[in-house]
């Protein structure tokens, strides 16, 4: 059996090339049947923000990877409450349904998964 894979994105969308890679990855696995989640934490949470306009800063769009998860096999999405709640962004505002997690719930994701890569 494959081994589990959680990818953790903690950097904006517009931060350098880190949120498209973690993404890259999650739809690579995805389309490999691998067991994976991705979880959004820190600055990472703002690729879920709707409405974003990134050609503003020269940046491409993340919303057709983002959108392209679930068909890929990537349905286990979560998001740091935490992050969000500091961010000023709510669930219902997402591009993406996401289980919102606290941090206790955080650390037992995290224990869940075989493997852990972080962006």
């Amino acid at each position: 059996m494959a081994k589990s894979l959680l990818i953790i994105s903690r950097q904006a969308p517009w931060h350098g090339p880190s949120a498209r890679e973690a993404l890259d990855i999650a739809l690579a696995g995805g389309a490999f049947d691998l067991p994976l989640g991705m979880l959004f934490l820190d600055d990472g949470v703002f690729q879920l923000a709707e409405g974003q306009q990134p050609a503003q800063l020269q940046q491409k769009n993340l919303a057709a990877n983002l959108q392209a998860l679930p068909m890929f096999g990537v349905e286990a999405l979560f998001a740091c409450g935490h992050s969000l709640a500091e961010r000023g962004l709510e669930s219902g505002e997402l591009a993406l349904p996401v289980e919102v997690l606290d941090d206790a719930a955080l650390a037992a994701l995290i224990a869940r998964f075989d493997q852990v890569v972080t962006l």
